[in-house]
């Protein structure tokens, strides 16, 4: 759908190709164009570097035309859920403990602010949604 509406499009490569980018009026390709193995599409100007939602704007098409349609019954699975990458919510858990540990040095100090103490309540409730995402109660 994508290809069909780009200017000097060639093939590079096996569901690899490359046209003018229609988003700043391209006269030599600069517009880097991939198809994933699911069905998702890829796109690069290495020109000027324009947004993909600048330049799926300028051929009439939206973001998500650049995704294969989902089954409605994907959407819909229940007790399905993606997981987080552990060491990703542990790294985030880190950060917010350390907000947490933060804020106590500063209660103790006595220079907490209403500021800190509203930073204080986002990392506890970011720690206890970490623990939620590992299946931990707080």
């Amino acid at each position: 759908m994508l290809l069909s509406r780009l200017d000097k499009v060639r093939r590079t490569g096996q569901d690899r190709w490359i046209a003018c980018c229609p988003a700043h009026g391209d006269k030599h390709p600069s517009l880097s164009i991939r198809e994933l193995e699911d069905g998702r599409v890829l796109v690069h100007c290495f020109s000027h570097g324009c947004s993909v939602n600048d330049i799926v704007s300028a051929v009439g098409l939206e973001l998500s035309d650049l995704f294969p349609p989902r089954p409605i019954s994907d959407h819909f699975k229940k007790g399905e859920r993606r997981p987080f990458v552990g060491a990703d919510v542990l790294q985030a858990m880190q950060h917010e403990a350390v907000v947490i540990m933060m804020s106590g040095n500063a209660i103790v100090n006595g220079s907490f602010s209403e500021n800190d103490r509203l930073r204080c309540l986002l990392a506890v409730s970011r720690f206890n949604a970490g623990l939620d995402a590992a299946g931990i109660s707080p």
